[in-house]
């Protein structure tokens, strides 16, 4: 697998990644204003996912892998 080839396919990965802390975040801010409990829960399960994400391995044809995590 070339460096260059799978670029794309790993700055996307990267980016939704980054959108799901994102969301993580807003939801902590969301969970100590307007939704305690359920905000809070829900930011949890986001930042798993998030770090579900990072995680995710590129096979050789620059796939998504879930099976080496």
């Amino acid at each position: 697998m070339k460096l260059s080839s799978c670029m794309p396919q790993k700055i996307s990965k990267f980016a939704i990644g980054l959108m799901l802390v994102a969301a993580a975040l807003i939801m902590v801010i969301l969970g100590f204003t307007l939704l305690p409990i359920i905000g809070q829960v829900l930011a949890v399960l986001i930042l798993i996912l998030a770090v579900y994400v990072f995680k995710l391995h590129l096979n050789d044809q620059c796939k998504i892998d879930p099976t080496e995590s």
